[in-house]
């Protein structure tokens, strides 16, 4: 039986939709079979990731014609499976949010995991997206507006009978404006699943003429890494990690003596 999972945050710019996409790769990677699904219906962009801004078939049209979800799928990283939302603004006002939850439903068994970015706030459409999944991951930075946003996201999501299943803190830079580790698990009552670290290569990845997943971009990248950390644990297996060269080797060692 697979795990429907949304991915919620509270409030926009917080990083929620690239923490989905390169989970979602970065359990691929791990060989689970993995759907992403950009539930953002009004404000669609995780397909842009992923280079689907063209993609003849979207989740407006499977919840506006009654098609198929299977339709809108695409190929991703790994193995990945990707569910873009329409970039059309004429075609969002005719979708019915309510019909996410019997459509993801559907196909929850044929994946070990189904993540879905879920829209910012609180509105009908993000709460269709989280009522639509069991399960929840809260995404926030370290800073006490998102924070705030995240608890009112998660009473949403219990109101709904959505479980919480812990936060990602994303974007942390290690200053000390920032609330602390401890403070975030004592503020939202919940574990920390992985900290993502401020990281350049981030940006990088939405380059908007070859955009891809931090994860596969760069493997190394600390970014890279703590997504790599998460899913593993997620996923039940030991992080992958990268083998040293000769050199490397020998430096090791010399600095150990």
């Amino acid at each position: 039986m697979g795990r429907l999972i949304s991915v919620a945050s509270g409030k926009g710019g917080v990083g929620k939709t690239t923490v989905t996409a390169n989970l979602g790769v970065a359990l691929a990677k791990y060989g689970k079979s993995t759907l992403i699904v950009d539930a953002d219906i009004a404000m669609a962009n995780l397909g842009l990731l992923f280079g689907l801004h063209s993609a003849p078939i979207t989740l407006h049209d499977v919840l506006i014609e009654n098609l198929d979800i299977h339709e809108a799928m695409y190929d991703g990283p790994y193995g990945a499976k990707i569910v873009p939302s329409g970039l059309r603004h004429s075609s969002y006002r005719k979708v019915d949010p309510d019909k996410l939850k019997t459509v993801l439903r559907s196909v929850k068994d044929e994946f070990d995991f189904v993540l879905v970015d879920v829209p910012a706030g609180v509105d009908a459409t993000a709460r269709a997206a989280i009522a639509s999944t069991e399960e929840v991951i809260l995404v926030t930075t370290p800073d006490p507006a998102s924070l705030t946003d995240v608890m009112k996201m998660k009473i949403t999501a219990m109101q709904l009978g959505t479980k919480p299943v812990g936060v990602i803190v994303n974007m942390r830079r290690g200053e000390k404006w920032e609330a602390s580790l401890r403070d975030i698990e004592n503020f939202l009552e919940m574990r920390i699943l992985g900290v993502i670290p401020e990281d350049p290569n981030v940006r990088r990845s939405w380059d908007i003429k070859h955009p891809k997943p931090v994860v596969v971009l760069k493997e190394d990248a600390p970014a890279s890494k703590a997504f790599f950390e998460i899913a593993a644990r997620m996923a039940g297996v030991k992080p992958k990690k990268k083998r040293r060269g000769i050199l490397e080797r020998l430096l090791g060692f010399f600095k150990k003596r």
